[in-house]
C-alpha cells in the first residue's frame, strides 16, 4: 500500500468516471473556489506527470488557487484503451470531459488546454457555454496541416515524417530540443520523459493519434465562442509558432493574447512564473504578488513497511483500526517536536520542521512508538529550500526528502548530506549508506542512517 511518493507530496488518488462503455481516469487536487479542468495535449500519464519536479510544482501552483481537476484522454494513459480504428472524435472526447466533471460535482470550470488540448477545448466551450467558466489555451493551434490561409503549420509531408519516426523510435525524445529547449541538458529530465511517452500511449496508438489530431481543422469553430478567453504564447515556441496564437485571438470575440518570452513549448519548462500568474489572475480575478513563499525547512516522510501485506492478512476493519492508533501516534510525536503536518494518505506522512535536529528526534520517536502496534516505519529527510502554497509545500526538496525515504528500511531513518551537516555538534551519530542517484533529480546524493538519535 504506502504513500506514492512525487516531486512535491503524496499523489493525488487517480479515480474512473464512466463516459458510455470507457472508464477516464482523472484526479482532483486543491480545493479552490472555481474549479480549473487541465486538458493535456497529445498524450498523457496523470501519474507519472507528477515525477516530473517542474511539472508538479506547476500543478500544485495552480491547485493553490483553485480546484484542479486533471485527466488521461480515452486511448492514452490510465484511461481505457480504445483500437486504432475507433480513435475517439472531438465530439466523443467532449462526451469524456462532462462526465469527469459531472463525476466530480462541477457544474461550471474554466478549461486550460495545452497543444493538442486546445482543440477540444475550444469546441467544448463553444459548444456547451453554460458549462465554462473560461478558457485557457497555451501552445495551441486551430490547424495542424498547412494551408495557404493557415501557413504556419507544417506541410503534410513533414507531418507525415514526424508520424513515421514516432512510431519507429517511440520514447526516445529525440525532439526535446524543440519541445523543452531549456531542459534539453538535463539527463533526469530526458529519463523522465522517455518514461512518461512509454506510458501514456504505445508506439503505434501514439503515432495513430497523431494522425488523428493532424486532420482536425476548428478554425470555423473560433468565432462562437462566447466565453471570456485567455491566449498564452512563447514568442519563440518552433512546435506551434505565435503567429498561430494571433491567429486564434482574432477569431475569438474579445480574446486576449498573451505572448511571452522564451522557446518552450511545454509550458512548465523555463520560466513559467508568467504563465502561472496570467491563469490565476483569469481565474480567480486577482494576480499573486509574490507567487509561493519560500522559506528553509526541514521534510520528514514516514511510511509504514509491508502495508500491504500487513493489510491484506488483518482485514479491513482491523488495518482500519490499526491505522487509527499510528496516525495518533504519529501526530502526538509531531506536536511534541513541533512539527507540522502537511499531509496524510494511506500510510504515510509528510510533515515539515523548521530545525532538523528537532525532525531527527521526531522520526526517531515515532519509529520507537510505533513498534508497539506491531508496525515498522522507515523515515527520510532532507533540508533545503521549500516553496509554501497555503497549507502545501513543494520544490526540489520535498521531491529529495520523498526519495531519500524511499531508500530506507524498516525502523530506518535516512537522512541527506545537508541535515548531517547541519547537526554538527549536536551528539548524533551517522552511518553512511554511500551516494544514490535519486529519480527525478540531477546530480548523486550522498545519504546516512541516524545511529543514535534521540537525545532531549
Amino acid at each position: 500500500m504506502g504513500p506514492r511518493l512525487e516531486s512535491a507530496r503524496i499523489l493525488p488518488v487517480t479515480s474512473y468516471a464512466r463516459s458510455g462503455d470507457v472508464n477516464i481516469a482523472y484526479q482532483v487536487t486543491g480545493s479552490g473556489p472555481r474549479d480549473l479542468v487541465y486538458v493535456p495535449g497529445w498524450v498523457s500519464n496523470i501519474e507519472v506527470m507528477w515525477e516530473d519536479p517542474g511539472l508538479a510544482r506547476f500543478l500544485r501552483r495552480l491547485a493553490s488557487f483553485s480546484r484542479l481537476i486533471t485527466f488521461d484522454k480515452r486511448g492514452t494513459g490510465l484511461s481505457d484503451p480504445v483500437t486504432i480504428d475507433e480513435l475517439p472524435t472531438l465530439e466523443v472526447r467532449m462526451d469524456d470531459v462532462r462526465a469527469v466533471m459531472d463525476a466530480v460535482g462541477s457544474e461550471r470550470a474554466t478549461l486550460f488546454g495545452h497543444s493538442e488540448g486546445g482543440n477540444m477545448s475550444i469546441m467544448f466551450a463553444a459548444t456547451y457555454p453554460e458549462r465554462t467558466e473560461g478558457l485557457v489555451l497555451t501552445g495551441s493551434y486551430a490547424k495542424r496541416i498547412w494551408a495557404e490561409d493557415y501557413p504556419w503549420a507544417p506541410t503534410w509531408e513533414v507531418r507525415r515524417g514526424h508520424i513515421e519516426e514516432t512510431e519507429r523510435s517511440w520514447g526516445n525524445p529525440a525532439t526535446i530540443e524543440y519541445l523543452a529547449p531549456s531542459r534539453a541538458d538535463d539527463p533526469a529530465f530526458r529519463a523522465w520523459l522517455q518514461r512518461y511517452m512509454r506510458l501514456s500511449a504505445s508506439p503505434k496508438a501514439a503515432a495513430a493519434l497523431l494522425m488523428m489530431n493532424s486532420q482536425f481543422d476548428v478554425r470555423a469553430v473560433l468565432p462562437a465562442i462566447r466565453v471570456p478567453t485567455l491566449l498564452l504564447y512563447r514568442m519563440d515556441d518552433a512546435d506551434v509558432r505565435v503567429e498561430e496564437g494571433r491567429y486564434i485571438a482574432s477569431q475569438i470575440p474579445h480574446a486576449r493574447l498573451i505572448e511571452l518570452p522564451g522557446a518552450d513549448h511545454f509550458f512548465w519548462a523555463g520560466e513559467s512564473e508568467d504563465i502561472l500568474y496570467e491563469i490565476e489572475e483569469f481565474v480567480t480575478g486577482h494576480r499573486g504578488s509574490t507567487g509561493a513563499d519560500r522559506v528553509l525547512a526541514t521534510v520528514l516522510f514516514t511510511d509504514i513497511v509491508g502495508s500491504t501485506e500487513m493489510a491484506s492478512s488483518l482485514g479491513d476493519r482491523a488495518w482500519s483500526d490499526l491505522l487509527q492508533r499510528h496516525n495518533a501516534v504519529v501526530r502526538a510525536e509531531l506536536g511534541r517536536w513541533r512539527g507540522r503536518e502537511i499531509d496524510t494518505a494511506g500510510d504515510g506522512f509528510l510533515a515539515t520542521f523548521d530545525g532538523p535536529a528537532r525532525a531527527i528526534r521526531c522520526a526517531a520517536a515515532i519509529a520507537a512508538a510505533v513498534r508497539p502496534l506491531g508496525i515498522e516505519v522507515r523515515c527520510g529527510l532532507h533540508t533545503g529550500e521549500v516553496e509554501v502554497l497555503g497549507t502545501d509545500v513543494a520544490g526540489l526538496a520535498v521531491h529529495i526528502g520523498a526519495r531519500i525515504a524511499a531508500l530506507a528500511g524498516p525502523g530506518e531513518v535516512l537522512v541527506s548530506r545537508t541535515v548531517r551537516d547541519l547537526v554538527g555538534g549536536g551528539g548524533f551519530q551517522f552511518t553512511t549508506r554511500g551516494l544514490h542517484t535519486l529519480k527525478g533529480v540531477s546530480e548523486d546524493w550522498e545519504v546516512y542512517a541516524v545511529t543514535d538519535p534521540v537525545r532531549a
